[in-house]
């Protein structure tokens, strides 16, 4: 099954502190694959986006989702997006996002799964604070399609 994020609204593109802090930290942004944040971005970028495939299968007629991008056990799986401030030393993760595979409406997960498309989460980076959106992110913050 194949996958986009597209992210926008980048918090170190804003006017204020926070994004001043963002950019001057060397903040970025990319998609968690098993232990490591990938394809990452600048907080101040335009726009951010992720394309990768998971595997899906059926396991007692319901739809699972696996592979090095999936996070968390069956029925509770997740992407993460993860951000940090690029270094000498590496990346320095301080926040994460949560994209909950049960917030996909179970036509459009199975659309994807049978071949129908790319499944594609529209997300806003920037929370009510005008910090880097962390924890669960739900819908509408997140807006999923088939294309």
């Amino acid at each position: 099954m194949r996958i986009r994020i597209d992210g926008s609204d980048l918090p170190g593109r804003r006017a204020g502190a926070e994004a001043d802090a963002l950019r001057l930290r060397n903040v970025h942004v990319g998609v968690q694959r098993k232990a490591e944040v990938v394809d990452r971005v600048p907080a101040d970028a335009e726009r951010a986006a992720w394309s990768f495939e998971v595997s899906s299968r059926e396991v007692d007629g319901m739809l699972d989702v696996g592979g090095p991008w999936v996070h968390g056990r069956p029925g509770a799986r997740f992407l993460y997006l993860g951000w940090g401030a690029e270094t000498e030393d590496g990346f320095a993760m301080f926040r994460r996002a949560k994209l909950m595979f049960t917030d996909i409406p179970t036509d459009l997960l199975r659309a994807a799964h049978e071949g129908g498309g790319v499944l594609v989460g529209r997300v806003g980076l920037t929370d009510a604070t005008g910090g880097p959106i962390c924890a669960r992110v739900h819908p509408p913050a997140v807006d999923w399609t088939v294309e």
